[in-house]
């Protein structure tokens, strides 16, 4: 299938500052810049940078950007599931997650996630996707945002809305395993009926409810 890559860019003006968003992005773009110290929810930030670049350069791959002074201070990742997840096992071409969403602590609340996460669906690059994130309450900051569980859970389902992103049932026993995570899944207009139905059978391996 064809990955569409069509750059995207946008800026944003937070407390006096001149932040840029863009992608997705190249490898090479990503090289010439470093990782803001506070994004270090995953890994350790030069790590985490490491991370991109070689997302960046998957066929699949794309990383929407936050920049000021050469510097990333949020970003979003956008691959294949990996190959040890459940979601893999329908060897399906057209499913892609939504990784990670991260945002430097003094960047938050300048809206900086949902212009990540929209950028990336601008153009109807993703149409022809099946775009799904998993939300596991043991990933959120919680002590940083101040938010309980519930509370940042509504969060994300609001901030995965601005791209229609809705809420769908699974067996998946990682997502089973606590009430307040949740599979959200974005079906593309171009994506055809039989994805859909593979779809349907990696999200319930358990037993048929759809």
């Amino acid at each position: 299938m064809e990955h569409r890559k069509i750059p995207i860019l946008h800026t944003l003006i937070h407390a006096g500052r001149s932040i840029t968003v863009s992608g997705p992005t190249t490898p090479k773009e990503l090289e010439g810049l470093k990782m803001h110290p506070d994004l270090d929810a995953f890994r350790k930030p030069q790590e985490q940078l490491e991370a991109l670049i070689e997302i960046a350069s998957l066929p699949e791959g794309r990383i929407i950007a936050a920049v000021e002074s050469q510097t990333i201070v949020g970003y979003v990742t956008f691959h294949y599931p990996d190959e040890m997840e459940l979601w893999s096992q329908g060897g399906m071409k057209d499913l892609i997650e939504l990784g990670a969403v991260e945002v430097a602590n003094e960047y938050r609340g300048a809206g900086l996630g949902k212009l990540l996460i929209t950028t990336a669906f601008e153009r109807e690059q993703l149409e022809n996707c099946i775009v799904f994130t998993t939300e596991y309450y043991w990933h959120w900051d919680l002590k940083g945002s101040g938010l309980d569980v519930w509370a940042y859970r509504r969060m994300m389902e609001k901030l995965m809305k601005t791209v229609d992103m809705v809420w769908y049932a699974t067996d998946d026993p990682e997502i089973c395993s606590h009430p307040a995570n949740c599979l959200m899944v974005r079906i593309g207009r171009e994506v055809p009926m039989s994805s859909q139905e593979t779809f349907d059978r990696v999200r319930f391996r358990q037993r048929f409810m759809y």
